[in-house]
């Protein structure tokens, strides 16, 4: 093993098979850092995001997988039926006990990703108490605190109390990477981790260039027909993407005779409900998760691509459906708050438009317009891949993240 090889560890709940969330980069970055050479080691849950159901195959109380040059060591955790509050912190809790009682090895340096965060806390715990006590670094993807506040499942008092408990998470490790500058400023501003200790590196797209002209293909296998305007949301049907406004615009769709189409590709633990409010409005489908090439091929197809968040989410994330919009050749429209992390990401990529959230009528104005301008919407489909090939670059995070990782080895002369 030469000098610059390192025995890495990455600790989260999510990983490959989930198709969305927090699992797709957590699996990149594992093969990204065994293809520079390291020794990677992840330690994850059973799959069962979105559906929040165990995936079907995946059995016993461990797993041991090789997965494109990684070693996964899956351990079973508690599932959540309906993923509250409590259930969620349930099933974390699960999954880090597991954890510290599980064997690791001796890595040189552990990453754990946040969220879970009282999973990651329990993870940094068992790395601070081993003897030979590797190097540790925490990936904050969202911001746990705010996440309690903004969706609305938990008042002032549990966001304060979510936020002492996330400040000494993150404070408790050697290094904290944020996804995003304005996560970067809340950690240090408001949880109080030192700033010497934080950096960003952005996520990034993992799939491939798609190419820009539409693909008529794909949206006669989906049903689409040529007069359609596609609006396509993308992802997780849950509490903070507020899917309601989705299926209130359609129905406004079909009262104007609008050739707007609304299309929910996805699942999550409001699908059920959406679909029951959803029942006799015509301009709205579901469909379930696409895999692989299928997957961009579908975002590719779209008219436009939809990112809709519940008001009142502004800090706790960066939606992780935009690296992949970016990458599709589409213009995105968010419906989101003035000032969201989102607005933000929108702005600065210059790839799509924002209106206000919760507003059906704003939504549905805003994409009769752009569909009537076809220059415009061209323009933001090239800005959206030129960000994406810019700052959204997967070779260049792995690079700052073998650097990251590197630097906190050596710290503990590791």
């Amino acid at each position: 093993m030469t000098r610059s090889t390192l025995r890495i560890t990455i600790i989260g709940l999510n990983y490959v098979p989930e198709p969305t969330g927090n699992a797709p980069y957590t699996a990149s970055l594992a093969e990204g850092l065994a293809a520079k050479g390291h020794v990677v080691n992840v330690i994850t849950g059973y799959p069962h995001y979105p559906e929040w159901k165990p995936k079907d195959g995946y059995t016993g109380w461990t797993r041991r997988e090789i997965l494109d040059g990684v070693k996964v060591k899956r351990l079973r955790h508690h599932i959540p039926r309906s993923p509250n509050t409590a259930q969620r912190m349930h099933m974390e809790l699960s999954f880090g006990l597991r954890l510290m009682c599980s064997r690791w090895g001796h890595p040189d340096v552990v990453l754990v990703v946040s969220p879970a965060l009282f999973s990651s806390g329990l993870g940094i715990l068992r790395a601070r108490l081993s003897p030979n006590r590797p190097a540790i670094g925490i990936w904050v993807q969202d911001i746990y605190s705010r996440g309690v506040v903004e969706t609305g499942v938990g008042g002032r008092r549990l966001g304060e109390l979510m936020g002492r408990i996330e400040a000494w998470i993150l404070r408790s490790a050697d290094g904290v990477v944020a996804i995003h500058e304005r996560f970067q400023k809340y950690i240090v501003g408001s949880l109080g981790v030192p700033s010497t200790s934080t950096r960003v590196i952005r996520n990034w797209t993992h799939l491939p260039f798609a190419q820009v002209a539409r693909d008529d293909e794909m949206r006669a296998k989906l049903g689409w027909t040529a007069d359609d305007i596609i609006v396509l949301h993308a992802g997780n049907m849950g509490q903070k993407q507020g899917l309601e406004n989705v299926v209130a615009t359609a129905r406004l769709a079909a009262e104007r005779h609008s050739k707007v189409r609304f299309v929910l590709m996805g699942d999550g633990n409001q699908r059920k409900s959406l679909e029951e409010e959803a029942q006799g409005v015509q301009k709205v489908d579901f469909i379930d998760p696409l895999p692989g090439n299928e997957f961009q091929q579908a975002l590719a197809a779209a008219d436009v691509l939809l990112v809709n968040e519940r008001p009142g989410v502004k800090d706790m994330a960066v939606p992780s459906k935009l690296t992949s919009y970016f990458s599709a050749g589409v213009p995105v429209v968010a419906a989101t708050d003035e000032g969201s992390v989102t607005a933000s990401e929108i702005e600065t990529s210059g790839g799509g438009i924002r209106v206000d959230a919760g507003d059906p009528e704003a939504l549905l104005d805003a994409l009769e317009h752009l569909s009537s301008d076809p220059n415009r919407s061209r323009q933001l489909a090239r800005n959206g891949l030129e960000f994406r090939q810019v700052t959204l670059s997967k070779t260049n995070a792995i690079a700052h993240y073998d650097e990251f990782l590197s630097s906190l080895a050596s710290a503990r002369g590791r």
